[in-house]
């Protein structure tokens, strides 16, 4: 009661301050109205002093404010290539999607500098140890970074051979020692066992920084522990065969780089990245989109050097055999192969503004490349007057008000930042619709996609498409006394103009018991669809999202469904599918709501007798279960089955390790469709753990013609 008392008699006087302030100062009556409407509201619900200090404790008070600063470099030149200095922020107009904007971070960076003195050599005796860790921010305040040049070395020791790791270490330690100049300053970050770590953070301590490469160079014989930092992407089975793993860990080290405002140039060390047409699409945009965000440049150099190949291999190698040596398919390949490890490289540098270095043997240079790319800069900051965290492109235009002949290089827009949260039921699907749309891909879950075709008719071919997610990166909850996890999928498959052709829907409420739940974690979890389509070129996008979380992962990729009508030198066949799993559609865990229906089951060859055999995806098996292998041959004019001989090879490099007997295929044949399928059943029990190129070769005696189809394989315990 004593303290409702206060309260009162605290309200009053504030009245009669106000009342008093009006009157002395008659011209700032609007400000402490508004100061009045304020503070008169906050002591209406002022509580008692008790009360207000228990409330206090249960409730913190809290403000939460949104701002999106966005900040540029900018590179301007005169007409003869020389940088323009003296400029200040009145002098720049800056727009966003048409949108005039206000500067509010505004810095010249002068990089002008002479090399800097050679430090003694540091002996390996010397070295220290070396604790992995971030990329530090300088505290507000802090110059650390001004008028200097960033450059990160970024060595991936995970797919890079040994020879070709060392190369890259010499490279930089030559560079630290005779080429670094005053302005730079360099960090050393590595890839390995599936970790992102930073083993030193941007400094201009010669010393230090060839302490570190030492380190790499001549490794403890008994350091035997593991590397710490962020995670980039582990070695299971998802990533064996291709290039996700690689391009997320470049993901993950612009991410560090991103709280440093100053414009970075990240040299790449790597013996190619193999990026094939079966490869997710959406990681490597997300990686550059991400890059674009930081202000990172790449500048990917080809740890091999110059390479001049034989024409079949070099001495590495074993020779190879087979008609492929005497038609040219062989060498065909081994330079394509080589070719697209280099393409990966190449993209990565030019859409992000930088260069790639390719064919050299002095990988030195490309680091001076990265070095001599960035010169003095301005640095412009705005905070975006369009809020919307939408993942939505923004364009932005920079002009000088003065000197409209100068040349400014500064990157013309950014995707904005997104929130994908929880939603309520009616914006689930606005989400998802969304997300799909969005220019810069969301990969927060892992996933892994396999597109199949097999021929129906004259005209039309059905597309089973097979998606796999880790069960670790899902999220169960308890739902009325059972474990569960729902899972929404949306996709659409475009032809070669961008017109979309098909589109899907989908979700997955996979209810477990509690003994199949708790391996969930260890065992990935299967989606299969499929669609009929006319031969040519496509491209597919696929979303997956744990309702639980709202966490999105997306994979697109581009695949051909060949005319086999028009082929003449070859037994036309299907795809070849790989498998160790036939499950009934009953199955809850596969049987997703769009292909319960009769029609649907009809369709796909891969469902036979009620039970689907579902592809492996990930072509990672184990030695304790059979292998299936599936495929079709099409006998377009026979109107009896006319046989075919068919088996299937393993081989370990160029050697063979294991072929089947020879299957003779007699029967069959579907009258409509004028398939004959072909299908192996073989244990894997014998053979020794590692990779091997399984090959399956389709003979027709008859027509004198053959198919072959090959792919990489895992064998795991």
């Amino acid at each position: 009661m004593q303290g409702s008392r206060r309260s009162v008699k605290l309200k009053t006087s504030m009245l009669s301050l106000l009342t008093q302030s009006s009157k002395k100062y008659p011209n700032s009556r609007p400000l402490l109205a508004r100061r009045g409407i304020i503070l008169l509201t906050a002591f209406l619900f002022l509580p008692a002093a008790g009360a207000q200090q228990t409330v206090s404790q249960q409730q913190p008070f809290t403000i939460k404010v949104a701002t999106q600063l966005v900040v540029e470099t900018v590179v301007v030149k005169d007409k003869d290539g020389k940088n323009i200095e003296g400029l200040t922020e009145t002098d720049f107009t800056v727009t966003e999607d048409n949108v005039a904007q206000t500067i509010s971070v505004f810095e010249f960076q002068s990089l002008d500098g002479p090399p800097a003195a050679a430090p003694a050599a540091a002996p390996v005796s010397a070295v220290k140890s070396v604790t992995p860790g971030q990329i530090s921010p300088p505290p507000p305040g802090d110059a650390r970074y001004r008028n200097r040049r960033l450059l990160a070395l970024f060595f991936d020791m995970m797919t890079t051979p040994p020879p070709d790791q060392l190369r890259a270490f010499r490279a930089a330690d030559k560079f630290i020692r005779a080429q670094m100049q005053t302005p730079d300053m360099i960090a050393i970050m590595t890839f390995q066992k599936g970790v992102v770590s930073v083993l030193q953070d941007f400094t201009d301590d010669r010393t230090a920084l060839l302490e570190t490469l030492a380190k790499l160079m001549y490794p403890d014989e008994d350091d035997s522990n593991d590397p710490i930092g962020a995670f980039g992407q582990d070695s299971g089975e998802f990533n064996l065969f291709n290039t996700d793993r690689q391009l997320a860990a470049l993901h993950t080290a612009v991410s560090m780089l991103r709280s440093l405002p100053e414009q970075k140039s990240l040299v790449y060390f790597a013996s190619g990245v193999r990026l094939t047409g079966g490869d997710n699409q959406a990681q490597l945009r997300a990686t550059i989109n991400a890059a674009v965000r930081a202000n990172v440049s790449f500048f990917p150099v080809d740890a091999r050097g110059l390479v001049a190949s034989a024409p079949l291999g070099d001495a590495g190698r074993p020779s190879p055999g087979g008609i492929g040596v005497f038609s040219g398919t062989t060498a065909m390949a081994l330079v394509t192969g080589f070719q697209r490890s280099q393409d990966t490289l190449y993209a990565l540098a030019a859409d992000t503004g930088g260069k790639a270095m390719l064919d050299n043997n002095d990988l030195t240079a490309g680091i001076v490349q990265a070095q001599q790319a960035i010169t003095s800069y301005y640095v412009i900051g705005y905070y975006s007057t369009n809020s919307a965290l939408d993942g939505k492109f923004r364009r932005i235009k920079i002009t000088l008000k003065e000197t409209p002949s100068a040349k400014l290089d500064y990157r013309q827009g950014y995707f904005a930042g997104k929130t994908f949260n929880k939603f309520a039921a009616a914006d689930k699907e606005r989400q998802l619709e969304e997300a799909l749309m969005l220019g810069d891909p969301i990969t927060d879950l892992t996933i892994a996609m396999e597109v199949n075709y097999f021929q129906l008719n004259r005209a039309e071919y059905f597309v089973p498409i097979t998606v796999k997610i880790p069960g670790s990166e899902l999220v169960l909850a308890r739902s009325g006394g059972a474990e569960r996890t729902l899972i929404d999928f949306i996709g659409e498959v475009k032809d070669d103009y961008g017109t979309t052709i098909q589109n899907l829907r989908d979700k997955v409420d996979i209810k477990l018991r509690g003994e199949t739940a708790s391996e969930l974690a260890k065992r990935p979890i299967q989606y299969d669809t499929g669609f009929t389509l006319l031969p040519g070129k496509y491209v597919i996008k696929f979303l997956a999202r744990d309702a639980e979380t709202g966490r999105i992962g997306t994979y697109q990729t581009s695949f051909v469904i060949p005319n086999l009508m028009k082929e003449e030198k070859r037994v036309p066949i299907s795809s070849v599918v790989l498998s160790t799993q036939r499950v009934d559609m009953k199955e809850a865990l596969f049987n997703a709501a769009k292909d319960k229906s009769a029609g649907a089951q009809a369709a796909n060859p891969l469902v036979v007798e009620g039970q689907k055999l579902i592809p492996s995806v990930t072509r990672v098996f184990s030695k304790s279960r059979d292998l299936y292998v599936y495929l079709q041959a099409y006998e377009r004019y026979a109107t009896t089955t006319q046989p075919l001989v068919a088996f299937v090879t393993f081989y370990r490099g160029q050697s063979k390790a294991f072929e089947t007997t020879p299957l003779q295929v007699v029967d069959g044949l579907d009258p409509r469709s004028k398939a004959l399928p072909l299908k192996f059943s073989l244990s894997l029990s014998k053979l020794p753990l590692g990779e091997y190129n399984c090959q399956v070769t389709v003979l027709d005696p008859t027509g004198q013609k053959a198919a072959f189809w090959q792919a990489p394989v895992m064998l795991v315990p």
